[in-house]
């Protein structure tokens, strides 16, 4: 993620075209949201766009359409929750980019929330392709980045539009980051970090670093699968990342070399 500014109280938003990249990546059960913690982490962002009298454009992903149309992910009941959360309308538009959602959010009024289509119905989002990035950055003014659980991810909307638009931190962006750098720099020892997801690949990273400063680390959800099969345990048809055993041992060997104690459920 590119480096950006932090969002404060001094900015001047008043009928400001922001656009906010958010994480509504929820779970969903025959088009309805059965957990909307992601959804309300983010209102605070929100009721502070509203108060500032900004007009907000939110762009999110949810699932894995792998850019393609897919009517069972479509961010339609995620603007329904959204509207129940805030008190107030949001707008939903079934389209991402082009010139008639430019003109959209041209014409919506000051502290309204127009929330557009998936962003991962485009193949360019996941590929972080400059034109895609162009074409949101046309949306807004500003652009202000909240969706914390997506910036390790070399995507278009995380990260190649911040150089097309003045860019901000969110509010909660910011609370996450204080807070890792307080573990991983500050905490009263012993430390335990708890770290979870589907993927170890896209997480390797973040692993390696913690490896280094934790005493405890605790592998949580669909990523634990993967080193319980390691173990040699029938994880049945549990998801798991295939073909990343020698990348398992890795992580295993260097949690030893590190006196890190790595636990899995």
């Amino acid at each position: 993620m590119a480096k950006i500014n932090h969002l404060d109280n001094s900015l001047k938003l008043e009928g400001k075209r922001i656009l906010l990249r958010v994480d509504f990546n929820v779970p969903l059960n025959n088009g309805s949201i059965t957990e909307s913690s992601r959804i309300e982490k983010v209102l605070p962002t929100i009721n502070f766009l509203i108060k500032k009298n900004a007009k907000i454009i939110i762009i999110s992903h949810i699932g894995r359409p792998k850019g393609k149309i897919v009517s069972s992910l479509t961010l339609n009941p995620i603007a329904k929750k959204l509207s129940n959360l805030i008190g107030k309308e949001v707008l939903f538009l079934n389209e991402t980019i082009g010139n008639s959602v430019v003109k959209k959010t041209q014409s919506i009024s000051n502290g309204d929330i127009l929330l557009l289509e998936n962003l991962r119905f485009f193949k360019e989002e996941e590929l972080n392709e400059e034109s895609f990035a162009k074409e949101l950055s046309k949306l807004a003014d500003i652009y202000i980045n909240e969706a914390f659980s997506c910036s390790h991810r070399e995507h278009a909307s995380v990260s190649n539009i911040t150089n097309f638009i003045k860019s901000f931190a969110g509010i909660e962006l910011i609370k996450e980051i204080k807070s890792i750098t307080m573990l991983t720099n500050g905490a009263k020892k012993p430390v335990a970090c708890i770290i979870g997801g589907s993927k170890i690949s896209s997480k390797i990273g973040i692993l390696n670093n913690l490896i280094r400063k934790m005493e405890n680390i605790i592998i949580v959800g669909a990523m634990a699968n993967n080193f319980i099969k390691n173990k040699g345990y029938n994880i049945g048809k549990s998801i798991f990342e295939k073909n990343k055993e020698t990348l398992i041992e890795n992580i295993i060997n260097l949690a030893k070399e590190n006196n890190c104690n790595l636990m899995i459920p």
